[in-house]
């Protein structure tokens, strides 16, 4: 029920993400402020992720239950706080578009949301698998907070060299 409350929200945010792509498409002028936007937000996550947010290597309770619905709501919350998929889906169809791969028509929309939820749930479904085997070995643990650090700040990096390229 969680890997369906993330791919329901995954969908929408897809949705939102390829309509505003559409609109950048018609307006490319956009687009070079957004760079500089997206700069200023991946530079913030790293700063985040490696200073602020908290050590993930923690023991989870084993006695929490819920109910169903409450996975569900859970993992649409969840989902809703990443909006990764936003500037990716925008940055995919875009570069799709220009290379004719992908159209902003009825039925690759449709396609692409689809897709994107559908694979949403299916890779859920096998990290749960994966981490279930890797909770019996504990030794090992690694801090997905640097990790997930490390992306954003090559993500900034890239960022900046083509902001400043340009100049």
């Amino acid at each position: 029920m969680f890997s369906a409350g993330v791919s329901t929200t995954v969908a929408i945010q897809t949705y939102v993400a390829l309509l505003f792509a559409r609109y950048l498409d018609k307006n490319p002028e956009i687009i070079e402020t957004l760079q500089q936007v997206a700069l200023g937000i991946f530079i913030c996550l790293t700063i985040f992720f490696f200073f602020i947010a908290k050590d993930t290597r923690r023991e989870v309770p084993k006695d929490i239950s819920k109910r169903k619905r409450t996975r569900f709501f859970s993992g649409m919350f969840i989902a809703f706080l990443n909006l990764l998929p936003l500037p990716y889906w925008v940055y995919i169809s875009i570069t799709f578009s220009v290379w004719s791969w992908f159209s902003f028509e009825q039925i690759p929309l449709i396609g692409a949301i689809l897709g994107s939820a559908i694979g949403t749930f299916i890779m859920l479904a096998l990290y749960i698998q994966f981490f279930k085997s890797l909770n019996a070995k504990k030794e090992n643990q690694l801090n997905m907070n640097y990790i997930i650090g490390i992306i954003t700040a090559i993500i900034s990096l890239i960022t900046a060299f083509k902001i400043f390229r340009e100049f």
